[in-house]
């Protein structure tokens, strides 16, 4: 070589940077390899070019490496490439070409080993002969694939191409000026890496390789931007050695000028948001079969829905929708629950109220009809150039307020049409094709799901609110039933003791008890939403109040061991209520000679309150499935069948429970366990 291969430093990293590159490119072919042969060739190219690099990397740095190891990696990267461009051409050419181009490279690799003294020579001409060999491999290639197989080709040419013009370039030099150029040999590396990249697009397009490669199009575009501002500072380099050669006495101010200026240009491209969309639209365009990432695409779609934050879905499906396209603004009609029309319900990223007036479009427009049967997306500007490719549809006078508005999208749904969206005209450059109607039916499919679970979930929620008052409504007829039996009762007992004192005294006494509920059922109607007043109760005393209450009927509750005091933190009303009502359903289920017993024991945590009859009794299976369903009653039209939810739900919502254990002509036991009120911990 002619010097030394260019500084040390340059050379190193320039073929660090190569290697480097092309493990990259081996892991991502090698992960992506799904058992062809095509596939395992380009592997072992590339692992053969990585190693090649390395190799020369440490050469550069340290030297001291064989020359006949440099000739060997060189001969083998290029036989390696030769290998991997015939197993791409199997079938196409000719048998003898695969032949005569594996045994230049033998016949090369035998000679560096034999004429060992001449290895300068032969590693000019062995790199001249063999890039030859695979520049022609790969114009055969590419001249002999159809249209759509040079399309997919044409990266692997151009990257691969360049790899070995730039071979053919540095050993032709060296035969001219009779030793390989260092600087020239220096830079090398960095040319094979900055090349790696449309190998890679290349593989990621040729799925007849067996190969999978995803090379994200922000790494393509990343790769491109930081290509093309090298190329330009370059070009600015060029040019200010110009001016400071040939400016005189200005020269260098000239200099430091046009470069401040040439970093302000590069600056205003690289912030243009125009130059990035036409970047991405070039990426797409020439290095993709698809226009987008969709795998990016529909996790960018999804990420966008699930961060609302408390939005209305409705306007987050459009900024989600818009955010794709890049579409400044976007509204969303649906149909309307007080008339037959489509409405606008949503705008982004404008309020609906910011829109204008956007007037309604009755569900037998022909646009709807049209929407529902086609299930087109369409281009307004296409629209207005050449009307009967839609069949020459008409559109409702007001829906075109906004004369920004650019594509129709219907929100279809198997039963029909939910909706459409107006999307506002995306930045230029942007052209309708055939990719962004497909993905705007597919995004319109998901919003349509949407905006039908959105309706769902609000008659849902108005549904529930009716249940709740439905159930409130319940829960005040039991109470106002009880009420009612009282003074039933009254009047039936009036004509035969209203001329006793006592019955007198009882009937006040039980008048004002049933004033005093209704009173509350009152309040509990008007403050519906207001919780009841806990407070520490003697659980004890309760219980010894509501047998009292209940005394009227037989068998009469008899109290064992309700003397000592238990202290629950409840609300006096709703819990006397309770256990009256199951102190009642126990006499419901007894004959007069049967036998009540209220008994309540305390371990200091919870209180164990037992109501155990000796009645009917029930089968297990009613217990398990029905005795606590609401609204399922056993005592016909004179039952509710919420008193014992009543009774589960309230002593829940005090941390205690409700057990029940039963069997027929065995009698019941019914539990209800209460925690203790603790005065220190209150």
């Amino acid at each position: 070589m002619q010097g030394t291969p260019g500084p040390m430093v340059v050379g190193a990293a320039s073929y660090a940077a190569a290697a480097i590159a092309f493990v990259v490119l081996t892991f991502l072919l090698a992960t992506s390899w799904r058992g062809r042969a095509q596939g395992v060739r380009l592997i072992a190219a590339s692992a053969m070019t990585a190693i090649w690099a390395a190799v020369l990397a440490l050469q550069a740095w340290r030297g001291g490496l064989p020359a006949i190891v440099v000739y060997t990696l060189e001969v083998l990267r290029s036989a390696a490439w030769i290998a991997a461009l015939l197993a791409l051409a199997h079938g196409v050419l000719p048998r003898f070409v695969g032949l005569a181009a594996h045994t230049i490279w033998i016949v090369l690799l035998a000679a560096g080993w034999l004429f060992a003294a001449a290895l300068g020579r032969l590693l000019a001409l062995a790199g001249i002969v063999l890039a030859l060999v695979v520049l022609v491999l790969i114009e055969q290639n590419y001249r002999n694939a159809n249209a759509s197989g040079r399309e997919d080709f044409k990266f692997l040419a151009i990257g691969l191409g360049g790899v070995f013009a730039f071979d053919l370039f540095l050993y032709s030099q060296s035969e001219l000026l009779r030793g390989i150029p260092a600087d020239v040999w220096s830079v090398r590396g960095i040319v094979n890496a900055l090349l790696v990249p449309l190998i890679a697009i290349a593989a990621r397009r040729n799925p007849q390789w067996s190969l999978d490669v995803f090379v994200s199009r922000q790494a393509v575009v990343f790769t491109t931007v930081i290509m093309a501002v090298g190329v330009y500072l370059l070009l600015m380099s060029a040019g200010g050695y110009w001016l400071r050669e040939a400016g005189g006495h200005w020269g260098t101010a000239a200099n430091v000028i046009f470069f401040t200026l040439a970093l302000a240009v590069l600056a205003v491209m690289l912030l243009s948001g125009t130059m990035r969309r036409r970047l991405r639209v070039f990426v797409s365009k020439h290095f993709y079969r698809n226009k987008y990432d969709y795998r990016i695409e529909w996790l960018r779609f999804i990420e966008t829905l699930s961060a609302g934050g408390g939005e209305d879905s409705r306007r987050t499906s459009l900024r989600a929708m818009a955010e794709i396209f890049e579409s400044p603004g976007a509204i969303m009609y649906t149909r309307s629950d007080t008339a037959a029309e489509y409405v606008p319900v949503a705008a982004w990223p404008m309020e609906l109220a910011q829109v204008g007036a956007q007037r309604g479009v009755p569900v037998d427009h022909e646009l709807v009809r049209f929407l529902a049967a086609r299930q087109w997306v369409i281009d307004l500007k296409e629209y207005d150039a050449a009307p009967d490719l839609y069949q020459n549809v008409s559109l409702p006078a007001g829906l075109r307020s906004a004369p920004a508005i650019r594509v129709l999208l219907p929100l279809l749904r198997p039963e029909g049409l939910a909706g459409f969206v107006l999307l506002y005209d995306p930045p230029p450059p942007f052209e309708l094709t055939y990719e962004d109607r497909d993905l705007l039916k597919t995004i319109g499919r998901q919003v349509a799901t949407i905006v039908v679970q959105h309706d769902a979930d609000r008659r849902l929620a108005e549904s529930r609110q009716f249940e709740a008052y439905h159930r409130l409504t319940a829960f005040m007829m039991h109470d106002l039933k009880n009420a009612v039996a009282q003074l039933q009762l009254i009047v039936r007992n009036a004509e035969k003791h209203r001329q006793n004192p006592a019955f007198v005294d009882d009937t006040i006494a039980t008048i004002g008890n049933a004033a005093e509920r209704m009173t509350r059922l009152i309040e509990q109607l008007r403050d519906r939403d207001k919780a009841p007043v806990a407070q520490a109760l003697d659980l004890a005393a309760l219980v010894r109040a509501a047998a009292s209450r209940c005394a009227d009927r037989s068998p009469a509750a008899r109290l064992d061991g309700i003397a000592e005091p238990v202290t629950v933190h409840a609300d006096a009303d709703r819990l006397t209520t309770a256990l009256e009502h199951v102190i009642r359903n126990a006499q419901d289920a007894c004959e007069p000679s049967n036998s009540i017993v209220v008994s309540l024991s305390n371990d200091g945590v919870r209180a164990c309150l037992t109501i155990a009859d000796t009645g009917r009794g029930m089968e297990p299976d009613f217990v398990r499935t029905r005795l606590f369903r609401p609204f399922d009653s056993t005592k016909g039209s004179k039952g509710m069948g919420i008193g014992a939810f009543q009774v589960r739900e309230y002593v829940r919502s005090l941390g205690g429970d409700v057990e029940v254990q039963s069997s027929p002509g065995s009698g019941t036991r019914f539990d209800i366990i209460l925690p203790v009120f603790d005065h220190r911990h209150a």
